[in-house]
């Protein structure tokens, strides 16, 4: 059943123009699932980028009149959410924003590293080009990020960054894996980087060079050597971040 703004395609009627600046509309009917893949896509980003912070409420009345669609587009977001580890219903069926349990960065981290070490020696021990004009594009708007000392940029070149090694390994699991981890620390990454004002030291960006040279050359020792050392120092640095900073973690500031 739906309200009145909406059917359960999630097409808005005129009444949308009452919504105000929030909500989002288009023009002419909405092709059935969009609706659903709007509220998706834009709560994921919030909530990546920490705009919405790990407890905070996701409450279907109030986001169907955020976004002026019906509240079945909402719950087809949520579900979809629920499934990538961002959002977590209470036993109480309140729905919110997962949080972020520090007890469990050890064994995060182990596949992290893990990770790091087997999609970088698999895009070595492949020959040709396959994926490397992806894998310098995203280090190229890495880079890029660095330098403006745009946090949320860096975060998904970052992203991009290392599934693209994982596409040119070329083991659908490890990509599919890969991704969903980078995903799961991208908030951890962003209170790290804020440790940093933003400006993140430039060891980062010339550590993914000499990543991309090993792969380029087919050297998997060499790969295997920097992508251990990268997955280390990172975890180190957000170890000792979270160790120094543990009440300011949890109080989650502002992107």
């Amino acid at each position: 059943m739906t309200d009145e703004r909406h059917d359960s395609t999630g097409e808005a009627s005129g009444a949308d123009h009452a919504l105000g600046a929030g909500a989002i509309t288009t023009e002419g009917p909405r092709v059935r699932g969009s609706g659903a893949e709007t509220v998706y896509k834009a709560l994921r980003q919030e909530i990546l980028a920490m705009q919405r912070a790990p407890g905070s409420p996701l409450d279907e009345t109030r986001l169907s009149d955020h976004f002026g669609m019906s509240r079945t587009p909402i719950r087809e977001a949520l579900l979809r959410l629920t499934a990538d580890g961002l959002v977590t219903t209470l036993p109480n069926r309140n729905t919110i924003v997962a949080t972020i349990d520090f007890s469990t960065l050890p064994t995060y981290f182990e596949a992290l590293c893990l990770m790091y070490r087997v999609t970088t020696r698999g895009a070595a021990s492949r020959q040709g080009d396959a994926f490397m004009e992806a894998i310098t594009e995203r280090q190229r708007e890495f880079s890029d990020a660095v330098e403006a000392q745009d946090a949320f940029a860096m975060i998904e070149a970052n992203r991009e960054f290392h599934v693209a090694i994982a596409e040119r390994a070329g083991n659908p699991y490890y990509i599919s894996f890969f991704a969903r981890l980078l995903d799961e620390g991208r908030r951890i990454l962003r209170l790290y980087y804020s440790t940093f004002d933003d400006r993140l030291p430039r060891r980062y960006v010339e550590e993914h060079e000499a990543m991309i040279a090993a792969i380029r050359a087919g050297d998997v020792a060499e790969a295997d050597r920097l992508a251990i050392a990268h997955g280390e120092q990172i975890v180190r640095q957000i170890q000792d971040y979270v160790a120094r900073n543990i009440e300011n973690a949890i109080a989650f500031p502002d992107p």
